[in-house]
């Protein structure tokens, strides 16, 4: 009798009922699931643009505040292929990440607190906010990455004129999966500062150079990236060919250590060249992707997915993806993925596309959801 038809016999059909009824299981049924031949990600490519998300901050501001009903005015993307995997798969981008856009408008203070999970943000639209993070008020504005590792207190204050909308990138699933989860409310509503407004972002000014006493490893010696030192990197690797896959990018990095600004999430932002046509490839780390600056397209395993200004969308681990610039600009994508979670467990592995001269073919063509 061949394998396959003995497993599904009568005889061992009942004996792993017999398994189930004390709480065992049989490995030779579940090993197909469990030991896949390449990853079968449950996440799903996926677009949110940005008119969807600005409509939906804007009517929520209508009725919920930082001071009235909880402590964030934030709205998470919710992958498809994730969302009735509660609760891991709740409020989960991919499999690992959460990110949410987060509205806060002038008058406004989101109170403090901590928690295990690390944090960053993106400022997509807006100015004259701050976060105050470990007694360190930081003003943002457009093009700004700040880094919040787990266990360090931090809250927001608007003394501006204008509403403000950024990207917030948390490691929320994996550190829920693996029972990772401290939280813990700051006592007297927001921090107060400890230090000059800014103060690491000025001790920062030298660019690659750094303190002499932050040779000594710190969690977050720089909390503040200014987005024109960022453009002037941007600028610099623009002289030269880029990647074919992804365009000129550059990564933001603790500078006392050499490792990511953000424990368990890398954060990179990217330039498209006008006519950037990209390779496909592939890896195992999952991405989400914000809009920054001008449109294009990226094809996810064959289906085309259109972009623009403020749109967030993610690539799932092992999936094929190319992107390429439509507008008549330079388009500048923010990214943030799982890569520190695939090094730490040794599971970096990447493919090129190499069939049609590294580009897919388009099967289908992705519809979002408008307002």
């Amino acid at each position: 009798m061949e394998a396959n038809a003995f497993l599904q016999s009568e005889q061992v059909k009942q004996f792993s009922s017999e398994l189930e009824k004390v709480n065992l299981g049989p490995l030779w049924h579940a090993i197909p699931q469990l030991m896949n031949h390449q990853p079968k990600p449950e996440a799903v490519p996926y677009l949110w643009k940005w008119e969807l998300l600005h409509a939906k901050l804007m009517e929520a501001s209508t009725i919920f505040t930082p001071d009235r009903g909880g402590e964030r005015r934030a709205i998470y993307i919710q992958n498809p292929g994730l969302a009735y995997k509660k609760p891991w798969g709740w409020a989960s981008a991919t499999q690992t990440l959460y990110a949410a856009i987060q509205l806060i408008l002038p008058g406004e203070t989101a109170p403090s607190h901590r928690h295990t999970q690390s944090a960053l943000r993106f400022i997509s639209k807006g100015k004259g906010a701050y976060s105050i993070v470990d007694g360190e008020r930081l003003y943002m504005e457009e093009g700004d990455f700040l880094t919040t590792p787990g266990g360090l207190w931090h809250g927001h204050s608007h003394p501006g004129t204008e509403p403000m909308f950024w990207l917030d990138c948390l490691d929320i699933p994996f550190m829920y999966g693996i029972n990772g989860t401290f939280f813990e409310s700051y006592p007297d509503h927001i921090q107060q500062p400890e230090r000059p407004d800014d103060y690491s972002a000025w001790r920062y000014r030298g660019g690659m150079v750094r303190p002499i006493s932050d040779r000594t490893e710190k969690k977050a010696p720089l909390g503040l990236y200014k987005w024109k030192p960022t453009a002037e990197a941007l600028e610099g690797l623009s002289r030269f060919e880029p990647d074919p896959y992804d365009g000129v990018a550059v990564e933001y990095f603790n500078p006392s250590n050499g490792k990511n600004a953000t424990p368990n999430i890398a954060s990179w932002m990217q330039k498209l060249p006008r006519g950037f046509e990209g390779l496909a490839h592939r890896h195992t780390h999952s991405v989400i992707y914000h809009v920054f600056r001008g449109s294009g397209t990226t094809v996810i395993d064959g289906t085309r997915f259109d972009w623009s200004q403020g749109d967030i969308f993610v690539v799932p681990p092992w999936a094929l993806h190319e992107h390429a610039n439509t507008g008549t600009e330079d388009a500048l994508l923010f990214s943030a993925s799982d890569l520190p979670l695939m090094e730490r467990l040794d599971l970096v592995r990447g493919e090129t596309y190499e069939r049609n001269r590294g580009r897919q073919e388009v099967t289908g063509r992705f519809s979002p959801i408008l307002p």
